[in-house]
């Protein structure tokens, strides 16, 4: 009889333990924090909502659809998206309308786009190895700086040509200033594609469709541990025998047949017993991740702004993304004459943001929103810090041979998978995440699929066909 040792309680971990269940296998989840949904969960505070980051439900794997209807049933909103970029001031469409972004920069600043977009066209930067070459040849040196230098360096915290262009072919393959201006020449083609227009969300966040699903999961006999991280993993050669958690001061050993993990790459890796090889344990210490803080303002009004988020492009100021969660849900606010926003600051565990006190962050996110305009000072009422260790894997140039180097010693183990965003190192959204799950339920099973090779196509999430508007 199996019994599958699952780490991690966000949508990977959840939904490997949903399919075991399904399949009548025997699991139990260890979840280090006090609430399931890792990366994805909704956070309360004094009745309000929001999340760590916004979470959005589209997908193109029916699977994953079909467990999202099972769990949440009527429990989704239909969302209208709007996200704009915030430049000098102006408000500006995501993806850019080129015509409305050539009319609000003015005609010599449009001619230097323009211009610049050709100039690159015919003499394109190589080589294209990283994301500030990848994106000029694909936009015009200009509107590179412009529109995404400033935003890509605030999110990652190193220079454009120390991301990989792999980062930007998998997010932002088909967004370029040509297919942007052939869509607006040419809206009824049937080969446009776009970004999705509406998407679907939970009524009170992200975070209700993993309670839910960690609801059935101990209905159906499986457990869900929360608060119990785990610190280490024995074995013998190339086979787990147990994970050792802390819940408190108390250690713990869990035993399994098969171990399923969603943990950070280089945290399980720095955790095996016996040790890994140096080499490997090097190649582990090497992955960079970036952190950001969370910072939700309660204000007393409730029209900021139509946007269901705002990239903020202005470099005075430190903040890189505001949600407004009243457009995502009415119910993420208790007030109807209030609003939340959560001002998104992206930083490294350690460094003097992630460091200031609480009162110092919040007094910060208060002084950048009334700067840029969203609210006045006497109508900020309250505020919460929520803080995310290892939100994005980062992409810079030496990470993918140590990232080849720790998947090829970890195929080696018999009784375990890696799965998940952080288990994989891959910057991949919920939907992808899921499925890396159901393929390592799959494989323990007796099939064979490559976990790792999910989401390795170039081709932008949120992308669809215009003459399938379902397929979403």
């Amino acid at each position: 009889m199996k019994k599958v040792v699952i780490i991690g309680g966000g949508p990977a971990g959840l939904t490997a333990a949903y399919a075991l269940c399904r399949a009548g296998v025997s699991s139990v989840v260890l979840e280090r924090d006090a609430q399931v949904g890792g990366h994805a969960r909704t956070v309360a505070y004094k009745g309000y909502l929001f999340d760590v980051g916004g979470h959005r439900f589209f997908t193109k794997i029916a699977e994953v659809e079909r467990i999202w209807g099972e769990v949440m049933q009527d429990g989704f909103l239909s969302v209208r998206r709007l996200s704009r970029i915030l430049y000098r001031g102006k408000f500006f469409q995501y993806p850019l309308k080129p015509f409305e972004a050539l009319w609000k920069m003015g005609l010599f600043e449009s001619a230097w786009v323009a211009l610049s977009y050709l100039r690159k066209q015919l003499f394109p930067l190589r080589p294209e190895d990283n994301l500030e070459n990848w994106m000029s040849n694909r936009f015009g040196r200009r509107l590179f700086l412009m529109f995404f230098k400033n935003y890509t360096e605030k999110v990652w915290g190193i220079p454009c040509t120390e991301i990989r262009a792999e980062w930007g072919a998998q997010r932002i393959k088909t967004l370029t200033l040509g297919s942007a201006v052939k869509s607006a020449l040419l809206p009824a083609r049937n080969t446009h594609r776009s970004l999705i227009e509406e998407f679907r969300y939970p009524e009170r966040g992200p975070g209700l469709m993993w309670e839910r699903m960690a609801a059935k999961l101990e209905r159906g006999g499986q457990e869900v541990r929360l608060q119990s991280a785990v610190v280490a993993l024995k074995r013998t050669g190339f086979h787990i025998d147990a994970v050792v958690t802390r819940r408190g001061d108390a250690l713990e050993e869990v035993a399994g047949s098969d171990f399923i993990a969603s943990m950070p790459l280089s945290e399980l890796v720095l955790g095996l017993d016996p040790p890994a090889p140096p080499e490997v344990q090097a190649a582990a210490r090497s992955l960079r991740y970036r952190d950001f803080i969370t910072v939700a303002l309660m204000i007393r009004k409730p029209d900021l702004f139509p946007d269901n988020w705002i990239y903020i492009h202005t470099p005075e100021v430190h903040v890189g993304r505001i949600q407004n969660f009243r457009n995502w849900s009415a119910a993420m606010v208790p007030d109807a004459g209030t609003s939340c926003l959560g001002l998104e600051y992206f930083c490294n565990e350690g460094d003097w943001l992630w460091q200031l006190p609480d009162p110092e962050m919040i007094a910060l996110a208060r002084r950048e929103t009334v700067s840029l305009g969203f609210a006045r000072e006497e109508e900020i009422f309250d505020a919460a810090v929520v803080r995310q260790k290892k939100a994005y894997p980062v992409y810079d140039p030496p990470y993918r041979g140590h990232l080849d180097r720790l998947r090829d010693y970890l195929r080696r183990f018999e009784n375990l998978q890696m799965v998940g965003r952080n288990g994989l190192h891959k910057y991949n959204n919920q939907d992808h995440a899921m499925l890396t799950a159901l393929l390592a339920v799959r494989n323990l099973l007796g099939e064979t699929h490559d976990v790792w090779a999910v989401n390795t196509e170039e081709e932008y999430h949120e992308v669809q066909d215009q003459a399938q508007p379902t397929a979403e």
